[in-house]
């Protein structure tokens, strides 16, 4: 495992923190295949780690990608396969920015594809099925929180203005119900726009490993930028002022899907 494309931060609790896209990373080879647009790389996950800093009191472990989302995309079906058919999205490798605009200068062919899967996809997470495998041996469960962020206004995506905050469980597959109502009537407290399940269910990672029945519970949370950064637009600048209240409600979010967890986990025979 290269340390350039993922690290691991081992933490003492069943909290595994993901962390797919925050990532800025080019291999030369693939900078230089890059246009302009898409060498700004700009629909990362601004600032994740600084934004949970707030979680070093849950000891979690944090997964982190260190490559961009446009060398491959952590968080998609590993097939190709779209998350939400019928609606826009990004590929594996993507294409376009978020907003359609083209990032290549010419779009990696089905071989190149295949080496980034092999060579960015897989260390990642290899890494996180470990660390998820680690925390069942240790503590007979895993909290899986997939950290995400994004613009609030992509009219290709969606319509309108997104919510502040969008809670993904795959529609209640990948976490215990009573997981993701600890976690939403938390969210509830705050004075956020939100959602469960709306646009935004949870992707490849949330589908993938969540798996309650496996004492895997996986929730997705993705983030309006304007929550926390003082533009959408570059240089994205991490603002701590706005940001304070946003990580009291992911606090108390994560507070209550833990306990939650937890308490049914251990009411198992």
């Amino acid at each position: 495992m290269s340390a350039d494309i993922v690290s691991v931060t081992r933490g003492a609790s069943p909290l595994v923190l993901s962390m797919p896209h925050p990532g800025t990373g080019l291999p030369a080879e693939i900078a230089t295949q890059l246009n302009a647009r898409g060498q700004l790389v700009e629909d990362t996950d601004w600032h994740m780690r600084q934004l949970y800093g707030f979680a070093e009191r849950f000891q979690p472990t944090i997964i982190e990608a260190q490559l961009s989302r446009f060398v491959i995309d952590l968080n998609r079906d590993p097939a190709g396969v779209s998350l939400y058919p019928g609606q826009a999205t990004t590929e594996l490798v993507p294409t376009t920015t978020f907003d359609g605009a083209p990032i290549w200068q010419a779009a990696p062919d089905e071989a190149e594809i295949a080496r980034r899967r092999e060579a960015y996809f897989q260390p990642y997470h290899d890494a996180l099925a470990a660390e998820i495998a680690h925390a069942k041996a240790q503590h007979g469960f895993c909290l899986l929180w997939d950290c995400h962020s994004i613009k609030s206004v992509i009219p290709r995506l969606f319509p309108g203005t997104l919510p502040t905050l969008n809670l993904g469980t795959n529609s209640g597959q990948s976490a215990a119900l009573a997981v993701e109502a600890a976690a939403a009537q938390a969210m509830a407290g705050s004075a956020f726009t939100q959602v469960v399940n709306g646009r935004f269910k949870g992707g490849w990672i949330t589908r993938h490993y969540g798996q309650p029945a496996e004492h895997v519970h996986a929730l997705q949370m993705e983030i309006a930028l304007s929550a926390y950064l003082t533009d959408e637009a570059a240089p994205w600048t991490f603002a701590p002022g706005k940001a304070a209240s946003l990580q009291a409600t992911l606090s108390a979010m994560i507070d209550a899907a833990l306990a939650a967890a937890t308490q049914l986990e251990r009411s198992k025979p």
